[in-house]
């Protein structure tokens, strides 16, 4: 079982990192399962025991505390009775009464020594509480037989607003096991919380004077300097990164908008198409650097060129990258380069509502109605209640001259209007085309004048 570590870290950096004990003096087997375990129990023991599992498994937990009092009083050695006192403890726990259960566990642990799952429990019950000074006394003792718990201490200490020993704690890793990425987040989170941003300048600065060709620590100072305003000094930490560490793909990401900011247009696009083309950065990071690039093409559109080439560089396709490019296309009036796009897209992500949506919608209006009957009928088995797509389906088998299937899909998709007058007229103007293609005159008559009266109420 893992410990619970997510209230340590989650409010810095979003991030929870578990860590399981382990140490040579550490009990790691489980009393949580103990009936295979306990040797010779009475029937009373087992009864009562049994009886606080279950009404605990429905949320009884006063009930359940009664029959563990008298399982207790059944208990015919130490063993038993820990595991009493352990069940104790997460009763109490979930009735918010933390002294009890704090007193429960205590007495598992003094009975059994220290065991991997109380001490779980201990993290549970801290976190409810928010107590995490009983967590720094519980971590360092945990140290001694596991010393990932050192990083856990750090967290700690910055949540105690102890910052003088979180970045000790820091220091001490980063000399030991190297940086990493949690760790650097942390040191400029207690920066921030300290408003000492200079001295996390100054600490970067000097990491980068002690190894100059170390990128992680330029692309912090960038991203202080930038959170700081001071867009010249962090162009300058970019450019001074790309001069020592040529090969750098990352420092494009802050690069390519210092080039846009200036006006260079094809150095940017340099810098863009390198993030691109790089497996280092994510694709959601790709996707908003896309946004930004679509943003300066729109209103420079002699780099349009670059767009599609830059789009066609990407080494693992995403739909929302076509849907991105369909919306710039569609907003320009292109119509197929829109459809082109939004095609690519939908392919890849067939269950994307919006992306189906604005494919048909083009698929209808260029009159591409093989198409649009076909990815209708495959949308509506993703989206059954959807009218829209019932219509649209209407539409295209309209336009095929398939009055049966039109009807059909128009039909079942009336039941799936929610006040929506407009949609609802649309729905009666297509059945009665649909009953005027099949020859039924009078449907075709009741329909339009349904189309008419919802037209001339609203």
């Amino acid at each position: 079982m893992k410990l619970k570590l997510k209230y340590i870290l989650l409010f810095f950096i979003g991030i929870v990192l578990p860590k399981q004990l382990c140490g040579q003096e550490i009990k790691t087997d489980s009393i949580q399962n103990p009936m295979d375990q306990l040797g010779d129990v009475t029937d009373a023991f087992q009864e009562n025991f049994f009886e606080a599992l279950k009404q605990k498994a429905i949320e009884n937990y006063e009930l359940a505390l009664t029959a563990l009092n008298k399982a207790e009083k059944a208990a015919k050695s130490e063993e038993n009775k820990a595991v009493v006192y352990f069940e104790m403890g997460k009763n109490h726990t979930y009735l918010k009464e933390y002294a009890q259960a704090e007193a429960n566990f205590n007495k598992v642990l003094k009975s059994q020594g220290n065991r991997l799952d109380v001490l779980e429990q201990f993290y549970e019950l801290y976190y409810q509480q928010k107590d995490y000074e009983k967590s720094i006394a519980l971590v360092q003792k945990l140290i001694p037989f596991d010393e990932d718990y050192k990083e856990d201490l750090a967290n700690l200490y910055t949540l105690t607003q102890q910052y003088d020993k979180a970045l000790e704690q820091l220091d001490e890793l980063d000399n030991v096991w190297g940086e990493s990425d949690i760790r650097n987040a942390l040191r400029i989170q207690i920066y921030r919380s300290t408003g000492n941003t200079e001295g996390a300048i100054e600490s970067l600065e000097q990491k980068i004077d002690n190894n100059p060709k170390n990128e992680k620590e330029y692309l912090n100072l960038i991203f202080l300097y930038s959170e700081q305003g001071n867009a010249e000094k962090a162009f300058d930490a970019a450019k001074n990164l790309l001069q020592s560490n040529p090969k750098s793909q990352l420092v494009h990401l802050a690069l390519y908008k210092f080039y846009l900011d200036e006006g260079n247009a094809s150095e940017a696009i340099k810098s863009m198409k390198i993030v691109f083309a790089s497996e280092k950065v994510d694709k959601e990071t790709k996707y908003k650097v896309l946004g930004d690039f679509i943003q300066f093409v729109n209103e420079n559109p002699q780099y349009e060129t670059d767009l599609a080439e830059i789009v066609n560089q990407f080494s693992v396709e995403n739909s929302r990258i076509y849907e991105k490019l369909g919306d710039y296309y569609a907003a320009k009036n292109r119509k197929e380069d829109a459809l082109n796009a939004y095609e690519k897209g939908i392919v890849q992500d067939s269950d994307n509502y919006n992306l189906l949506r604005n494919t048909l919608l083009f698929q209808i209006d260029l009159k591409k109605y093989d198409a649009a009957a076909k990815l209708s009928s495959e949308g509506l088995e993703f989206f059954p209640s959807q009218a829209l797509l019932y219509l649209l389906n209407g539409v295209a088998n309209n336009g095929l001259q398939k009055s049966d299937a039109a009807i059909e899909s128009l039909e079942t998709g009336l039941d799936f209007i929610l006040e929506d007058p407009k949609m609802e007229h649309d729905f009666y103007e297509q059945l009665s085309f649909a009953y005027t293609l099949k020859g039924d005159s009078k449907k075709a008559k009741m329909y339009l004048d349904k189309a008419t009266t919802i037209r001339m109420n609203n």
